[in-house]
């Protein structure tokens, strides 16, 4: 099913609109929080969907190891699995596989499984599949995805076999009704490498199109730099998602170069620590400083955390070791996170874009 971005308002580069699926559609900018195993960690779909959120992404890699894909298809497809009525995202696992050191061929990859050691084979095709079983409104291809700094012989290779890989992809997809497979652009921070990637995957006329493998270890200037290069090449009226990416300074830069959708750990891995996203940037809610406090951590925030409980009660939670502390902090960081994407949606349609981007300059550089 090809996605297209039906586009609201601009300011410079920055877009805002809405995209149709088979589902409805969602709005852009759209972060999507990351439920890697079918539900976000220490947080439940009902509470997610409780906050607004229009969308899940689930990881493939994790999915079809356990349960297994079949399991999650006999129960009805991983949005009746879980819960979930909203949007489902599921990527192809290769940022995952990639971390195993596996054996990398044309054909596909092999490695062994993180639960038990038995030995796993994917290929693109066996990874489109998968992901039709578990059912989710959008796909991924798989990628190369290559830490950085990298050999640019390294990223050439990988750029190739990306390309070929997302060939076999395209031919494999069979779900087009209500499913939509995006391409990925890989390349790291070589401009070259970037627009032929680019240029390769917009030929195969992918439903979106998405920007891989930064992120990864490399300057956020280099990063931005790898980005406009992809960017150039990628269809103005269909969704650009920058992969894995959720810290707002990138987000806000992302979406002036014309981003439209982001996933990233972030606000459930820092809410798990104890750490809160804030107008002002990270607070630890454990400091002592807010021992004595009866207000909330971030007193401008409107979410039902900091609308009911007080500072001191959260660093208490979190100091004596009580689970809700951990999910209290999970659910302020995806409501803040998800406040801040409609922050650039509103400044989009209002010609203040540039505006927002300057304070979280200010409070995120």
């Amino acid at each position: 099913m090809r996605l297209q971005l039906d586009i609201a308002a601009t300011d410079g580069a920055a877009r805002t609109g809405r995209v149709a699926t088979a589902k409805g559609g969602f709005q852009t900018p759209v972060f999507m929080p990351v439920g890697t195993r079918g539900t976000i960690r220490a947080a439940t779909t009902a509470q997610l969907a409780d906050l607004g959120a229009e969308f899940m992404l689930g990881n493939t890699y994790h999915l079809m190891l356990r349960p297994g894909a079949d399991v999650v298809a006999e129960l009805g497809g991983l949005g009746r699995f879980a819960g979930w009525d909203g949007h489902l995202l599921t990527d192809s696992g290769g940022f995952q596989v990639f971390s195993l050191s596996p054996k990398v061929t044309d054909e596909g990859v092999r490695f062994k499984s993180v639960y038990d050691g038995s030995a796993v084979h994917c290929t693109p095709e066996s990874i489109v599949s998968t992901q039709e079983l578990l059912g989710a409104d959008i796909q991924m291809v798989l990628d190369v995805c290559l830490p950085l700094p990298a050999e640019r012989g390294d990223l050439a290779r990988a750029v190739r076999r990306t390309a070929e890989w997302a060939a076999r992809a395209r031919s494999a997809h069979s779900r087009r009704e209500d499913q939509a497979l995006f391409g990925i652009v890989q390349g790291g921070v070589d401009a070259d490498l970037r627009r032929e990637s680019a240029q390769r995957t917009v030929a195969l006329d992918f439903d979106g199109y998405a920007i891989g493998g930064l992120s990864v270890g490399e300057e956020r200037g280099l990063m931005m730099h790898g980005l406009e290069a992809a960017i150039a090449e990628l269809p103005a009226d269909q969704p650009r998602y920058l992969m894995g990416v959720g810290d707002p300074l990138s987000m806000v830069e992302a979406v002036a170069r014309g981003v439209d959708m982001f996933d990233c750990v972030l606000p459930t891995r820092l809410g798990r620590h104890g750490t809160l996203l804030t107008g002002r940037g990270r607070v630890n809610a454990k400091r002592a400083e807010f021992a004595r406090r009866d207000d909330p951590v971030d007193p401008e925030c409107p979410c039902k955390v900091c609308g009911t409980y007080s500072a001191g009660y959260l660093r208490h939670l979190l100091v004596v070791g009580e689970p809700a502390g951990r999910t209290l902090c999970v659910l302020h960081n995806l409501a803040w996170m998800l406040g801040f994407v409609d922050r650039m949606r509103t400044s989009i349609s209002r010609g203040e874009f540039g505006a927002l981007r300057a304070e979280v300059a200010n409070f995120w550089a």
